[in-house]
């Protein structure tokens, strides 16, 4: 899968959250009247005086808020950018992309693509422009700063319209863009092939944990659980039992918190076919009674993931890795007879 794949289908896919009631945060962190508020589908010029031959002092991105102050004819007097610096998580909050290079301004810009919390449909306007900057963000040549736009105005959707059908789906999108890409950014890095994880930067985890405790029980907390996890893998394994082992338990831990979940599947397949490695890892220690429980470790697991997801494609996979462990032939590595 791509990392900023197109699912703009999930319109008309979303599924009910199975929370009963949703835990909303209605403080308005910003300091200012919430109905006033309102972020932009494009970039906008601020200026001086609602004058297109007036000074310019600011540039207000997709995504990024302003309070509307007051309208003169095509003009609206904001102050702009007033999310800058605003700590919405936890207080050590870093920065994410180019968030930290705008200004806050008060001035005036031209009366289009705002969309604020009391706009009719605004939440599916947001939703659809954050969509469509994520698949470009997958295209070659990519506009700069298209993902961190994304990001926030999905994050939009979600503060603005908390009783949308899609704010879930957004909040998930907004911590999972920023998820992936910090986790590319970690993968490039030298420490990443270290074996420990504590040995590497660690991705940002406060999104994520906050949209489990906003949905808790809903699909989104486990796709965020099942991304956690990143931040607790190793690197390099190195050739050595100890990180598959580690992850093994990981990930089969996983799939018994979050059994119905959209990951649940391909958790079990990992936890197989790290049994599966764990097999070849001890055979070559010359351990054979570890290597015989591997074995019948995979086997079982594999029996697992047919039983509980027998049309996923990760049943059919964990089957493979049985049958080549089972067959005497590494799971991880060549084999020449």
């Amino acid at each position: 899968m791509s990392l900023f794949s197109v699912r703009v289908c999930a319109f008309g896919l979303l599924l009910p959250l199975t929370v009963a009631a949703q835990k909303k945060d209605k403080d308005n962190k910003s300091g200012y009247d919430r109905s006033a508020r309102a972020t932009l589908l494009h970039d906008a010029t601020v200026y001086v005086s609602a004058d297109a031959g007036a000074q310019h002092i600011s540039l207000v991105t997709p995504g990024h808020e302003v309070v509307v102050v007051d309208r003169n004819g095509p003009w609206v007097r904001v102050f702009a950018n007033i999310d800058v610096g605003d700590k919405t998580d936890d207080s050590d909050n870093p920065e994410f992309g180019a968030e930290d290079n705008v200004v806050p301004a008060s001035g005036w810009i031209r009366d289009k693509g705002l969309v604020a919390p009391g706009t009719i449909g605004g939440d599916a306007i947001l939703f659809g422009t954050a969509a469509n900057l994520e698949d470009e963000a997958a295209q070659p040549h990519a506009p700069k700063d298209a993902v961190v736009q994304a990001h926030l105005l999905y994050r939009r959707v979600a503060e603005y319209y908390p009783d949308s059908p899609l704010a879930g789906e957004a909040a998930w999108r907004s911590a999972d863009v920023r998820w992936q890409v910090e986790r590319r950014d970690v993968s490039t890095l030298p420490s990443a092939k270290e074996q420990e994880a504590y040995l590497r930067p660690q991705i940002y985890e406060g999104e994520m944990k906050k949209l489990m405790k906003q949905y808790p029980g809903s699909r989104y907390a486990a796709m965020a659980a099942y991304d956690l996890l990143d931040n607790k893998l190793c690197g390099d394994w190195q050739g050595l039992p100890k990180c598959p082992e580690m992850e093994a338990v990981l990930y089969e831990k996983y799939a018994k918190q979050f059994p119905n979940g959209p990951k649940s599947a391909e958790a079990l397949y990992n936890a197989t076919y790290r049994q599966g490695v764990l097999a070849g890892m001890y055979l070559v220690d010359e351990n054979r009674k570890k290597a015989d429980a591997a074995v019948e470790r995979t086997k079982a697991l594999a029996d697992e993931v047919k039983a509980q997801y027998p049309k996923s494609d990760f049943a059919a996979r964990a089957a493979s890795i049985a049958f080549r462990v089972q067959q005497g032939i590494p799971v991880l590595g060549n084999d020449r007879d």
